[in-house]
């Protein structure tokens, strides 16, 4: 999805700690505008769009993503760090709400629709992708998680003998079947939930996947899996945009804001920090031996 964990901002580190303070609201004039349970800061209306929907933000996503977008539909999600990057680019660019809708991966990034404003769903940027959709810069950097079950012995010197899943359409599809390159077939999947089902069931042995969205699942209640190490991947999560969109300009300068004014660092601490439980930067790299 999505693609891949020493997660920092770019190019602001992202501080996992507790925020305790949320983002003031524009000045003494804004209006009291709500987006969920989002904290919004800078100006209202400081940027101007010309939207899909009036008066709205409309945003493409793939639910469920917990920590990005938390609720399960696009009427429940209320919270969560791509949510309220959402509502504070809607703020800045005087909408007043944001209009969420949910779509299979492959085709969010696919380049055939054009009925949105922007695409937040822990998005890679690849050259591929750019061939049929426009990025904004990207804001967060990725690497590729391995989750296996507990009591489980795989490792990156075996791994390419065990069953491995996958996100259909994502760039650890792409990294497990070019880099890895293992000697069982491979599973892809719509999506994550499924995915992780299986490996806790035991169809699959592993998961190569974001590890921005494989930390959640671990802290789960009854969770029967654990996140073994991440490979690197010198890529980064950006905001996609319609090829050609006339928004695109204005959209990139609100999200180079938002890096620079320390917003999406106070956003990942709350809401991403939370989800994962963890320090990522303290998750083991691992390699991959290409001489096989």
């Amino acid at each position: 999805m999505r693609a891949a964990a020493a997660i920092v901002s770019l190019p602001v580190s992202v501080a996992f700690i507790v925020a305790t303070a949320a983002c003031d609201q524009g000045g003494s004039e804004a209006p009291k505008i709500r987006y969920g349970d989002c904290p919004v800061s800078g100006t209202y209306g400081e940027f101007d769009l010309s939207p899909e929907t009036a008066g709205a933000l409309t945003v493409k996503t793939t639910l469920p993503a917990p920590g990005w977008w938390n609720g399960t539909t696009p009427e429940s999600v209320n919270s969560g760090y791509e949510y309220c990057m959402a509502a504070n680019i809607a703020y800045r660019s005087g909408l007043d709400r944001v209009k969420v809708k949910n779509a299979p991966f492959p085709e969010v990034v696919s380049g055939r629709t054009t009925d949105f404003d922007l695409a937040l769903a822990q998005i890679t940027i690849t050259v591929e992708r750019s061939r049929v959709a426009d990025f904004s810069p990207p804001y967060l950097s990725s690497t590729l998680g391995v989750l296996i079950r507990d009591g489980e012995k795989i490792n990156e010197d075996n791994i390419r003998d065990v069953r491995i899943g996958v996100a259909e359409g994502t760039t650890g599809e792409e990294f497990v079947e070019n880099r890895l390159k293992p000697t069982k077939p491979v599973t892809s999947y719509a999506n994550d939930p499924e995915m992780v089902e299986a490996l806790e069931e035991g169809r699959i042995d592993a998961v190569v996947h974001d590890t921005t969205i494989l930390l959640a699942y671990p802290q789960k209640q009854e969770s029967r899996v654990r996140l073994i190490g991440q490979y690197r991947t010198d890529q980064g999560y950006g905001a996609l945009y319609p090829k050609g969109s006339d928004n695109q300009d204005e959209l990139d300068r609100i999200i180079r804001q938002l890096i620079d004014d320390g917003t999406l660092a106070k956003l990942s601490a709350v809401y991403l920090g939370a989800a994962f439980g963890q320090d990522p930067a303290k998750i083991p790299y691992l390699t991959v031996d290409d001489s096989s």
